[in-house]
């Protein structure tokens, strides 16, 4: 969940991870509107967004399935990506962010 303000028109016109006496408006983390306002924000599209993230989950899966067949071993990597692939799993676990779907495929 994140947090909004909207101008006149409805629109976002700004975005916080955190309540603030401007933004206490909800919205969904991946609302279409939300990658709208990033796309605004970046220059690039809101489908290109989109995609890196679900991409960013991809490569996680990933380097979880080297790490668990002992292709890759957890300690190979720099002190700086354990960090980040241990602070990605601990967000993932709280937040039940899965790519599996309930049909079984890959979302």
């Amino acid at each position: 969940m994140l947090y909004i303000k909207r101008n006149a028109r409805g629109e976002i016109v700004m975005l916080s991870k955190e309540p603030s006496p401007e933004c206490n408006d909800t919205i969904a983390a991946d609302s279409p509107e939300v990658f709208a306002f990033l796309a605004q924000q970046t220059g690039q599209s809101a489908q290109m967004i989109a995609s890196d993230l679900a991409f960013v989950r991809v490569v996680e899966d990933m380097l979880e399935v080297l790490l668990e067949k002992g292709v890759l071993s957890f300690t190979d990597l720099p002190a700086a990506a354990q960090s980040k692939v241990m602070e990605r799993k601990s967000l993932r676990s709280k937040n039940d962010v899965n790519l599996i779907g309930d049909d079984g495929g890959i979302i």
